[in-house]
């Protein structure tokens, strides 16, 4: 099939590179001419692991456009949205840029059937939204009616920065959403080789064992969009419980990590997402736990149980100033190494990343924060010049006659570092990844959560 992808990040460009893999001819369109400049060249615009590769791989089957006249709509089969939805002051998805992918769908529309695929994460509703917009714009345009032509679809994405593309190509699930049949067929027909799992694994991403094929799930438009919102809430609540269990482990003298792995072993509970931690960023949960409570207001409910795992979560970032606060007595004068910047592993993203949060409170009180990732440092100096904190580009830079050290992000590297070299200071493990042990018997002061 022939595939038109609007948006080149995360999810949007994701999903082409797969697709082309699978055997689609794919054109992905930006209006960032950079960006597309950047593709065209071979290289992704953010740091994904085997990303580069991949494209380099299936370069035939894709190509880079910056605007629809470019695209050939009349030559497309299936239009994936894939623009960002960030979120607005109130909590609610600023859909900007949603408006001007289905109105410019609705300039270049021909008289073919198109299938229009929701695949940004939306707010409730926005499935029917986005068909207006399409159905107004063309019949303006064109002065008849547009009924029969379209289909608009929600195909929910469920990917893990940092994992997208292994998630890409063995998802747990895929999501169609939709009432128009020929909608619904046309991406069973895009998705077969993956539902299929008969396409042959890259390179450095081998097939899990044991799978076989891959759950279809056939639902209507509003119900796939809730899905997605329902999803990331649930595990967002994990993480929070998790963390809200581990201020009471520590107020009576247990281990957070023993405890979450005790209730992890019922297969009714599970064990993912439960990591004591300094909690959730990226873009994807702070922003769609804060979509579903707005939506929620929209129809007079409250959501107290999504609304305090916000809560929870966000508290995370002020305990671990809090805690360093306790170990040093005196913030003011002194110099806090932050290791890992991005708000996971395997990714530059800073949306949302716990960092940014604890290095301005850090700051507030008087510290000096210097900070060093293994990828995300180019982000952070174009996004956040004037933070105040000193990017590293040498680990050893960051903690030379450090006071403090934060460990933020759980970088492999960070657990291999020749500990036995540097001075022994009070350590937030944000993430319960370093050895406690081992480093308790060098001299450091280990701050766990929930330990």
């Amino acid at each position: 099939m022939h595939i038109l992808i609007i948006g080149t990040g995360y999810v949007g460009l994701t999903t082409g590179v797969v697709f082309a893999y699978i055997g689609h001819e794919v054109t992905c369109l930006d209006t960032n001419r950079e960006k597309i400049a950047q593709l065209q060249a071979g290289k992704a615009p953010f740091y994904e692991p085997h990303l580069d590769e991949l494209l380099a791989q299936v370069g035939g089957r894709m190509r880079f456009v910056s605007s629809m006249e470019e695209a050939d709509l009349a030559h497309t089969d299936v239009v994936f949205i894939a623009v960002g939805t960030p979120s607005l002051p109130d909590g609610n998805a600023d859909l900007t840029y949603l408006r001007q992918a289905a109105e410019s769908i609705a300039e270049a529309m021909d008289d073919h059937f198109l299938v229009i695929v929701n695949k940004s994460t939306v707010p409730i509703g926005s499935g029917n939204w986005v068909g207006t917009l399409i159905k107004d714009a063309y019949e303006k345009r064109n002065g008849k009616k547009v009924e029969g032509k379209f289909a608009v679809v929600s195909n929910p994405e469920f990917l893990r920065q940092g994992a997208a593309l292994h998630d890409s190509l063995y998802p747990d699930r895929i999501v169609i959403g939709s009432e128009n049949t020929h909608g619904v067929e046309t991406l069973r027909e895009l998705f077969k080789p993956i539902l299929q799992q008969n396409f042959t694994p890259p390179a450095g991403l081998p097939r899990p064992e044991g799978l076989q094929e891959v759950p279809l799930l056939v639902c209507d438009l509003t119900s796939a969009e809730v899905i997605k919102y329902a999803a990331n809430a649930f595990l967002a609540l994990k993480i929070s419980y998790i963390n809200e269990i581990g201020h009471l482990a520590q107020k009576v003298g247990a281990d957070a990590t023993l405890i979450a792995k005790g209730i992890g072993l019922d297969s009714r509970i599970g064990e993912r997402f439960l990591n004591p931690g300094i909690g959730w960023g990226g873009s994807c949960f702070g922003k769609d736990t804060a979509a579903l409570v707005a939506t929620a207001k929209d129809y007079n409910l409250a959501m107290p149980i999504v609304q305090a795992a916000r809560d929870v979560n966000y508290h995370q970032r002020t305990w671990v100033v809090d805690a360093l606060q306790d170990a040093l007595k005196i913030l003011k004068g002194k110099r806090v190494a932050l290791l890992g910047f991005s708000f996971k592993p395997d990714t530059d993203d800073l949306r949302d990343a716990p960092s940014l949060d604890i290095a301005r409170l850090l700051l507030q009180r008087g510290a000096s924060v210097r900070a060093h990732d293994p990828v995300a440092l180019e982000n952070a100096r174009r996004l956040y010049p004037d933070l105040g904190v000193r990017y590293c580009a040498q680990v050893d830079e960051a903690l030379e006659d450090a006071d403090a050290i934060v460990l933020v992000t759980e970088w492999p590297m960070y657990r291999e570092l020749d500990w036995e070299h540097i001075k022994p200071v009070p350590l937030v493990d944000g993430r319960n990844f370093l050895d406690r042990e081992r480093l308790s018997a060098l001299g450091f002061r280990v701050i766990g959560v929930g330990r």
